[in-house]
């Protein structure tokens, strides 16, 4: 069987192929190449390709609404009173502090017998703060005291990463919300520095499965009353308005009932996002506790 044929020119020789030798070999080439295609593992058709649907609108003659129906303080921020940032460096604030304003600010939800989140603000006691910069602390002394603490401070460890872009680190911080309307009720802020000024771009309460940040995101997974599916809520950081916006609100299935993956605090990396970006980030956290 002929595969294919090969003619070598020595292009310093005044020799030249004529015209009637290439249509020849022309021909040759065509021939095997037919040959070829007769073979067993030949192209072959696919079948025929699924025509694309495009979306129907439905009810056109229905106005537009113009206003939101639930509020979810969309774009909502506010300045933490109270508690200053050294030298824009968000890792020299103390995170117990900052809850102890929000506290402050929101007596209503946090403070007398029949706020809602009343524990909350009797467990803040057994919180301590935050060590100072470059000191060390004797974790041996009141060893017992300092497990009761963990046990019972409603504060979660901070996590600090660059969300908004500007190349400073922002704070992701967490606590408890006791006893609340449902079990298991989570608070998660992002904090970041304006004007000197400690920020809180984002707020949100629930009962929470997992946190994840990636690139400019922050992902939260809640329980659903669907057995192996999920809630999957991401804040993506949008310049213009200063402020972590819900970009994502959806609901899928687990990982065959197993809980997702956390991000691991000590791994680092650098992921650029926008809110136009792909909207579903893997988790590529670029964090420090």
């Amino acid at each position: 069987m002929v595969y294919g044929a090969v003619v070598v020119v020595d292009h310093r020789s005044p020799v030249s192929v004529s015209r009637p030798v290439r249509t020849g070999l022309a021909v040759a080439l065509l021939a095997s190449a037919a040959v070829a295609c007769g073979d067993a593992g030949g192209l072959r058709g696919a079948g025929s390709t699924p025509t694309a649907t495009s979306p129907a609108r439905l009810w056109p003659q229905l106005t537009p609404a113009s206003s939101p129906a639930w509020n979810i303080d969309e774009a909502d921020t506010e300045v933490v009173k109270g508690v200053t940032v050294p030298g824009d460096d968000l890792r020299k604030v103390d995170p117990v502090a900052i809850v102890r304003a929000e506290i402050a600010a929101h007596p209503k939800d946090y403070r007398g017998p029949t706020a809602i989140y009343r524990d909350t603000t009797a467990r803040m006691a057994a919180c301590t703060s935050k060590p100072a910069a470059g000191k060390a602390t004797d974790r041996t002394a009141d060893a017992d005291a300092d497990t009761t603490a963990a046990s019972t401070c409603p504060v979660l460890q901070p996590y600090y990463r660059d969300l908004t872009g500007d190349g400073r680190v922002d704070l992701t911080l967490g606590f408890r919300l006791l006893p609340g309307d449902a079990p298991d009720l989570t608070a998660v802020r992002v904090y970041t520095v304006d004007k000197h000024r400690l920020l809180r771009v984002m707020a949100w309460e629930d009962a929470v499965s997992a946190v994840e940040l990636a690139g400019r995101s922050v992902i939260i997974r809640s329980p659903s009353d669907l057995a192996d599916y999920e809630y999957r809520l991401q804040w993506t950081w949008d310049p213009e308005q200063k402020a972590m916006l819900l970009t994502h609100d959806e609901m899928l299935r687990t990982h065959h009932g197993r809980p997702p993956g956390h991000p691991s605090p000590t791994t680092t990396a650098t992921v650029s996002r926008s809110p136009s970006a792909d909207p579903s980030p893997s988790p590529s956290p670029s964090v420090t506790p």
